[in-house]
């Protein structure tokens, strides 16, 4: 641009007269040498629409104060306005499977903030923060499809629970046992997928509290 401006100056000091026809062509060639040229700026890139507006994007909340028996649908009636479904809340379990929160998935930090408003404006039953996408993630959705089964015998296999489990619509294939920390003595557990919730549900209520090689079992359902 500069040796555009200098070139121009030379042809007025020699007593040249610039056709106008050529003037917009030069104008032309500064805007495109002061952008691609050799030895020029670039042109800055477009602004990101996302970055200009923080308040877009998924924000992630962790609610605590539930109970062990509070239920997704609980939350969402709880914070009704929010626009909040079943896929957007994550359960998150301890090891034995103890509801310790839920974790939240908002559509916007404006929702977000509105929920908090709400907890508050309730009587502060459960406390809402931010956290992390990553904590969205580690957390397993059983989406109510999950039976979670405690206190099989030791001695028990998989052909025990099934045979246990029999008249009920589940998934053998998918029948996980394992041992957890319990009191006064380890606990024996065992998940089991069943094709919805309703059957799962059908399961736990023909099926809680009763015996596995003489032991009482106790069902629950995973959310």
């Amino acid at each position: 641009m500069q040796k555009l401006s200098l070139l121009a100056h030379v042809f007025k000091s020699k007593g040249v007269v610039l056709n106008q026809s050529i003037m917009p062509c030069m104008r032309v060639a500064a805007r495109s040498y002061a952008t691609g040229g050799e030895g020029g700026e670039e042109e800055a890139p477009p602004k990101d629409p996302f970055l200009q507006n923080p308040s877009r994007g998924s924000i992630y909340g962790k609610l605590t104060g539930i109970g062990k028996n509070t239920l997704k649908t609980d939350i969402i009636h709880f914070l009704e306005g929010c626009d909040l479904t079943t896929e957007d809340v994550r359960v998150e379990y301890s090891r034995t499977f103890a509801s310790l929160s839920m974790i939240l998935q908002f559509s916007s930090r404006s929702v977000f903030q509105n929920a908090v408003r709400s907890t508050i404006r309730k009587g502060r039953l459960y406390k809402l923060e931010e956290v992390d996408r990553g904590l969205w993630n580690i957390q397993t959705s059983y989406s109510g499809k999950v039976a979670l089964l405690s206190g099989i015998p030791r001695a028990a296999l998989a052909e025990d629970v099934e045979r246990f489990l029999s008249g009920c619509d589940f998934d053998a294939s998918g029948l996980q046992m394992f041992i957890r920390p319990g009191f006064p003595e380890p606990i024996r557990m065992a998940t089991v997928n069943f094709p919805s919730q309703i059957e799962a549900t059908n399961a736990i209520r023909m099926k809680n509290r009763s015996f596995i090689l003489n032991n009482l079992i106790t069902m629950k359902l995973l959310q």
